[in-house]
């Protein structure tokens, strides 16, 4: 999940209880997705406007996709596909940052207000390194695309599923967004919907 808010407290509380304290409370003033623009998020979470989860039911996670037998076979396979290879790519970032920062896996019990600044400077520098570095030992170690960061190293837990507003047209909405991204890379890919 992309976000600067209480990421660095997994493993504290379910990843979705921390996203829906994160939206709902006008304190962290969440930054909510541009028009147009969704954060990636996983199975644990709802589609709802701004937030993109992957289909239920189908494969989803990098392994289950390695090797020529195991391409996708159906449209909603592809988009599970694409939607955790982008993810991988999100958790290979925070791998670097958190490699980089140690402070950042165990934050001391600081204010909330100390604690997000120390998370903003500590990607700030990272946001620096990368754009001026030549080359940098992490940055080099995680780029590698077949890099699967593991469940267990992101702190992902059993998703505790939060429904947030399952009446809302937002959820539909993004769920027909969902839909069409679908339908255009099965038709990009020449995949049976």
């Amino acid at each position: 999940m992309l976000t600067l808010l209480p990421w660095w407290l997994e493993g504290t509380a379910y990843d979705s209880r921390i996203f829906v304290s994160a939206v709902t409370n006008p304190e962290y003033k969440f930054p909510k997705p541009p028009e147009g623009k969704c954060y990636v998020v996983d199975f644990g979470f709802t589609n709802v406007h701004g937030f993109l989860s992957p289909y239920r039911g189908e494969r989803y996670h990098l392994q289950e996709y390695r090797g020529r037998c195991h391409q996708p076979t159906n449209a909603k396979e592809l988009f599970n596909y694409r939607h955790s290879s982008l993810r991988n790519v999100i958790e290979r970032c925070f791998e670097v940052l958190k490699k980089r920062f140690p402070i950042l896996k165990m934050m001391p019990s600081y204010s909330l207000k100390k604690q997000t600044r120390i998370v903003i400077a500590a990607c700030a520098i990272h946001n620096f390194i990368r754009m001026e570095a030549q080359q940098d030992i992490l940055f080099d170690e995680y780029d590698n695309e077949e890099l699967v960061i593991e469940e267990e190293q992101i702190g992902s837990s059993t998703p505790n599923i939060i429904e947030m507003d399952r009446s809302s047209t937002s959820r539909r909405e993004m769920v027909d967004i969902r839909d069409r991204i679908t339908r255009r890379l099965a038709r990009a890919n020449g995949i049976p919907r």
